[in-house]
């Protein structure tokens, strides 16, 4: 299992979201999924993205990351809010 630290930046994004959600409870199921999947297998997890980052989505959110394997850790970079289609 790999650790999961969400930076400063990523976490006023996410209180942001949550603040302004309609349903609090979907957004804190979504983010809770985020950090399971990333403590489970980061490697496979979402997309690669250029300078060893990745993204994964959980409704309705969306997340930049990068691992660490060495330390065991992930770290969130940032959050952001997915349109529903």
């Amino acid at each position: 299992m790999f650790r999961v630290v969400w930076n400063r930046r990523a976490l006023n994004q996410l209180a942001i979201i949550w603040t302004a959600a309609a349903d609090q409870n979907t957004v804190t199921a979504a983010s809770y999924a985020i950090d399971q999947a990333l403590a489970r297998d980061p490697d496979n997890e979402g997309e690669s993205r250029p300078n060893h980052r990745r993204v994964t989505y959980s409704s309705p959110l969306g997340v930049r990351f990068r691992v660490y394997k060495d330390r065991n850790l992930v770290r969130v970079l940032a959050c952001w809010q997915i349109r529903q289609v």
